[in-house]
């Protein structure tokens, strides 16, 4: 009796070692398989709807200029990335619980979002632009002060609304993401959506019986896209901004964006 309560413990020992394995962080995760360099492997999270940035091929794999823009950062640096398409904004709660190293999804760096996560450089320049109908006759953002709208929850887009609108406002129907929001004007359920532009155009070009239009509006300001990662995560920052660096001054990044930015 005395032995098999041993090789009982023992069992249970091994079994819980295990399971305190597999529920480390991304850091240790990664860090752990690939020896002295920490960052060898990067677990990114996107929402893989935010075309071009991000979306999902015929293969079911994640492509877009964002993956382009972190596999050429990978390159730099010695970084495999691998890309996990969990949701916008299980992408902020990942990261939060160390379950992802950084984000990667068409975020804007803001400075409401620079009081809970730390971002890189940025890497793209944006604005919003208004999406209605063909035959609507809106042209002007204010003309949307008391009309339904349609956005992706918690985006500049969101925001945008809710400055218009006042913060509570029940014209605001927010959604998981964009092409939801722009599915909404096509039924009718709202006069317009709000959107990043890179998104809007390209929904459009995809779509081109939708029967909408985009529209600017000067009263938009420009955003800048930065990766996003856990507060206080120097060691990664500087790792990621390393390899930004370098795709901007050998070209690559404005070959994948068709921009150049400082």
């Amino acid at each position: 009796m005395f032995k098999t309560n041993k090789m009982l413990a023992a069992m249970l020992l091994i079994a819980l070692s295990v399971v305190l394995a597999a529920c480390g962080t991304a850091d240790e995760k990664t860090s752990s398989s690939t020896g002295d360099n920490k960052y060898a492997k990067l677990l990114v999270g996107t929402e893989a709807t935010f075309a071009p940035f991000e979306s999902m091929n015929d293969k079911g794999e994640i492509v877009g200029i964002d993956v382009d823009i972190m596999k050429a950062i990978g390159e730099e640096v010695g970084s495999e990335v691998e890309f996990r398409n969990v949701g916008w904004e299980p992408v902020f709660q990942q990261i939060t619980n160390g379950e992802l190293n950084l984000g990667a999804s068409g975020i804007t760096i803001t400075d409401e979002r620079k009081q809970t996560y730390d971002f890189t450089d940025p890497y793209y320049e944006a604005t919003l632009m208004i999406v209605v109908k063909e035959d609507s006759p809106i042209t002007t953002l204010d003309e949307l002060k008391d009309k339904k709208l349609s956005v992706q929850i918690n985006t500049t887009g969101h925001e945008a609304a809710k400055k218009l609108q006042g913060m509570s406002s029940s014209n605001i129907l927010a959604y998981e993401n964009q092409p939801i929001a722009f599915q909404e004007v096509i039924n009718g359920a709202t006069a317009a959506a709000i959107g990043d532009n890179a998104v809007v155009l390209e929904y459009l070009k995809n779509n081109p019986k939708s029967g909408l239009k985009a529209i600017e509006s000067d009263q938009f300001e420009k955003e800048y896209y930065g990766f996003m990662v856990k507060k206080g995560n120097t060691e990664l920052l500087d790792h990621l901004n390393e390899g930004l660096k370098k795709i901007k001054e050998n070209g690559k990044l404005e070959e994948i964006t068709g921009q150049k930015i400082d």
